[in-house]
């Protein structure tokens, strides 16, 4: 009886400790984010060490895109036309970015979200785990990057 009293316990605890994602925490996803690390449900964690690209958001008003972007060494970033449309929709105390492309459609709940941190999780249970960044120059000349 006690085992389920505990269990019980830490259950409702990490139910409480959950980050309920207000509609003013959005404007924090604005920017360049770059993976940290994918868990998966049942399989080991992948860490990211060095990434190639990004994943840039510009959302306003609850609407907006998502874009790869690849960062250069001279601190802009190589982009292309290719983006996915994202909405921002709250069921209960849940938020979900909605995408949508030309060809699929998909949703990830946003986990977490702060200034310098997201995580992501889709309908698979995978959880991907985003900083902020910014762009890198590491040609030093001395110019500031847009």
């Amino acid at each position: 009886m006690k085992k389920v009293f505990g269990i019980l316990f830490i259950s409702l605890l990490f139910v409480a400790c959950q980050q309920k994602i207000n509609k003013e925490d959005i404007t924090k996803i604005n920017g360049y984010w770059e993976i940290e690390k994918v868990t998966f449900d049942k399989e080991k964690d992948k860490d990211y060490t060095i990434n190639e690209s990004f994943d840039y958001f510009q959302i306003k008003d609850n609407k907006g895109i998502r874009k790869k972007v690849m960062p250069q060494f001279d601190g802009k970033f190589l982009v292309n036309d290719a983006f996915e449309n994202v909405v921002v929709r709250f069921v209960d105390d849940k938020a979900f970015l909605d995408y949508s492309t030309q060809y699929m459609k998909w949703s990830e709940e946003i986990i977490s979200l702060t200034a310098e941190n997201l995580i992501l999780k889709n309908k698979d249970k995978i959880e991907y785990h985003y900083k902020k960044t910014e762009a890198i120059n590491l040609l030093d000349d001395g110019k500031t990057t847009k």
